[in-house]
């Protein structure tokens, strides 16, 4: 186990990966998310699949900008 002088001595980044390397250890049922968040999750991935198939891409977008300045 590390110990906290251990973790101390690391840099942000280095924390940082360490904090999301330990949270992708966890299973779903491990992770400490309440129903509400876990249904506002669902909610919000069932949201973005059904909104990608409507948008457009960067060179689209940037295009209509584009023309709306002119």
């Amino acid at each position: 186990m590390i110990s906290a002088d251990e973790i101390a001595r690391l840099s942000p980044a280095e924390r940082l990966k360490l904090i999301g390397d330990l949270w992708d250890s966890m299973s779903d049922s491990e992770a400490p998310f309440p129903l509400a968040q876990r249904e506002e999750i669902i909610r919000r991935l069932s949201s973005f699949e059904a909104d990608r198939r409507s948008a457009v891409n960067w060179e689209t977008l940037k295009a209509d900008l584009t023309a709306r300045k002119r």
